[in-house]
């Protein structure tokens, strides 16, 4: 990380302060209203405030609370330990947490050299990401889709401190947000919904903190890379399921069947190519796993609304 904005991150808050002369507890007046352990945007967020930051307070644990906000914690240097929902992460330096509305969190004492970021978003400004994130089941497209509906998300956690391009876009954020101008909003917008969009290649970074949803990502995964010619049996095998039991899971957590995933992922895909290449339909249904013409062309068509000819010509 830039080494000016470091040290400004660095800087002992007055909160820390007091910590520092023996306050042994978090002030909850500064982020709860009532007695409930509910962090509130409206306590760290300006009127007509949508995105802020503040540097995670070192030097103490903060107890079990929740947001009712969603949270973007990134780690510029050391690390950090989150007990989530009964779960512990370690965060270290480069690393990515998205938290949603609902999810029980924690965090022990962090020394004066780790240095987290919160980046607080109040839930509507999400809607704002859906169009970097394209229409295909994702983790991440859900946990956004959760949080705008109100629903309990799971948290998401993604290891990409080498990933340079990630790196450079959340850094460009918090250097805008620790230095925000009155015409930052549309690029504080752009930038979350690029960060969003290159995380989407970077499935196999991401954890999440249920096993279940863990198994999902590992499908996801799987559907990616194998989506030709990929099997329910496989990946049942690879992940110590009875393909029956895992054909039921997937259904119940995804709300779809794993061969309308395969489908799905095969279709957007041939949609792509006719988009974006010259190769015959004919070649195009082959690359994306369907032999049959005929066949490729009913699904397609209901699918878009459009022969394949028709959807290359008119877009």
């Amino acid at each position: 990380m830039d080494r000016d904005l470091l040290e400004r991150l660095s800087v002992i808050t007055a909160e820390e302060q007091e910590i520092l002369d023996g306050r042994t507890y978090i002030d909850r007046s500064l982020y709860m209203t009532g007695s409930r352990n509910i962090i509130s945007c409206d306590r760290l967020l300006r009127p007509g405030q949508f995105v802020g930051l503040r540097p995670h307070t070192r030097f103490i644990e903060f107890p079990e609370h929740t947001h009712d906000f969603i949270e973007m914690v990134y780690m510029c240097s050391g690390k950090t330990t989150h007990i989530i929902n009964d779960r512990e992460f370690v965060l270290s330096e480069g690393d990515l947490m998205l938290l949603g509305r609902n999810t029980r969190q924690s965090v022990q004492p962090a020394r004066r050299e780790d240095i987290a970021v919160n980046i607080i978003i109040r839930p509507s400004f999400m809607a704002s990401t859906l169009p970097f994130i394209g229409e295909d089941y994702t983790p991440l497209r859900q946990f956004i889709v959760d949080c705008l509906a109100g629903k309990k998300s799971d948290s998401l956690f993604f290891r990409v401190g080498d990933i340079l391009p990630i790196r450079n876009q959340i850094e460009s954020l918090i250097y805008i947000l620790t230095d925000e101008k009155p015409y930052s909003r549309n690029i504080i917008r752009l930038l979350i919904g690029l960060i969003f969009a290159e995380l989407l290649d970077y499935t196999e970074r991401l954890t999440t903190d249920t096993a279940g949803q863990n198994a999902m990502v590992s499908v996801l995964r799987y559907i990616e890379a194998h989506y030709r010619d990929g099997t329910l049996e496989e990946i049942a095998a690879k992940l110590g399921y009875e393909p029956a039991s895992l054909s039921r899971i997937i259904i119940n957590t995804l709300g779809e069947s794993f061969t309308g995933l395969i489908q799905e992922k095969r279709l957007s895909q041939a949609a792509w190519l006719l988009k974006n290449t010259d190769c015959r339909i004919e070649e195009v249904a082959s690359a994306v796993g369907y032999e049959n013409k005929s066949y490729f062309y009913r699904l397609f068509a209901a699918r878009y609304g459009k022969s394949p000819k028709k959807y290359r010509d008119t877009v």
